[in-house]
């Protein structure tokens, strides 16, 4: 709920945090039959939209998490048959993780879902005021990026 003494700018992270929130968690809502957890998907969209082999720290930071749970993480993913861990080549302490079939199939549930939802969440928003949303998120993101 929004108080109206705030200013336009608090308003917007308010509702930007709390409609990010909701979004991740009505679609996990959706995905719960796939037996895993935001985050598992997550990591499984993650490795899947890179298309090789990624390091568990370069993981870790695309969805958010310290080391340590990414560990967590890898290692259910792994024991369930959906990612393997190989050393890498070039430095043998590194892990590079990668989907198996069985992981490449729940990211295809995934996103048949994410995509099913995504239009119906978007349906009859006005496609300019999406395209200017849009605009100014991406905006935003370069410029926390650069602040970084």
């Amino acid at each position: 709920m929004s108080n109206l003494s705030e200013s336009p700018g608090e308003r917007f992270s308010a509702a930007l945090h709390t409609s990010a929130r909701l979004w991740r968690l009505a679609l996990d809502k959706r995905l719960k039959h796939l037996g895993i957890g935001q985050s598992g998907w997550m990591t499984i969209a993650m490795i899947a939209k890179s298309g090789e082999p990624m390091s568990q720290r370069a993981l870790a930071d695309l969805v958010g998490v310290e080391g340590p749970s990414m560990v967590s993480m890898l290692d259910r993913l792994e024991r369930d048959g959906f990612v393997v861990r190989a050393p890498s080549a070039q430095d043998r302490r590194v892990k590079l993780v990668q989907l198996t079939d069985a992981g490449s199939t729940v990211y295809a549930e995934v996103i048949n879902e994410a995509t099913t939802f995504r239009a119906d969440l978007l349906a009859g928003v006005d496609p300019a005021a999406l395209a200017a949303a849009t605009t100014l998120l991406e905006t935003l993101r370069k410029r926390i990026e650069d602040a970084l």
